[in-house]
């Protein structure tokens, strides 16, 4: 593994389910606030040299959350950006060992909360998401159930991305890191409740 200078480490850490909008969103909250963006399914793929569908194919997904694992452990080592991670990363005990040191070093991890009835439009629940494979909408609902409580337990930060584009919801987390609660209620209150979600994978 690369040395890197001592603290660094990433400026937040977005979580939340399949339709949350982690990629998206941490796309342009690392363009608010001028830092890189970096997605641990991403650095997975570049690794394995295959999409995240056929690593679960191929190989099976214990294979997956290994190469995940190292992901995350490496990312939140060397990136100092803006970082997402994969909706099932927080269910390893390591990453969340991993995320409560680096929250106790003054870490934020946001938790991008959202409803199946947003979420669903926006992957599509198709078959390139393994875990949602037979019945889409029941599997994404029984994911949930066993994850929101590690996604609370982890989370610094709730944010609801429900009727709402990735970029208001980057505006309140930006609020949030930049000036407390105070400002994002203001950042929150300033966006239409009735915009549509746009379009995306996360």
């Amino acid at each position: 593994m690369t040395p890197v200078p001592p603290g660094t480490r990433p400026v937040v850490v977005l979580v939340g389910p399949p339709g949350s909008g982690k990629s998206t969103v941490s796309r342009h909250l690392a363009d608010l606030l001028g830092l890189a963006q970096r997605d641990t399914d991403t650095d997975v793929e570049t690794t394995a040299g295959k999409p995240v569908a056929d690593i679960f194919v191929d190989h099976g997904e214990p294979h997956f959350r290994e190469l995940e694992r190292e992901a995350v452990t490496t990312a939140l080592a060397t990136h100092d950006g803006v970082l997402a991670l994969g909706g099932g990363a927080v269910l390893d005990e390591h990453t969340q060992t991993a995320l409560a040191a680096y929250v106790a070093a003054g870490g934020a991890v946001v938790f991008l909360d959202v409803s199946l009835a947003h979420a669903a439009p926006r992957v599509g629940l198709n078959q390139s998401r393994p875990l949602l494979l037979g019945n889409p909408r029941a599997r994404w609902a029984a994911l949930m159930e066993a994850r929101r409580p590690v996604y609370e337990r982890v989370a610094t930060l709730h944010v609801v991305t429900d009727a709402r584009t990735p970029a208001q919801v980057a505006q309140e987390i930006r609020a949030h890191l930049a000036g407390g609660d105070d400002a994002a209620d203001r950042a929150a209150a300033a966006a239409p409740a009735d915009t549509p979600a746009e379009q995306e994978n996360a």
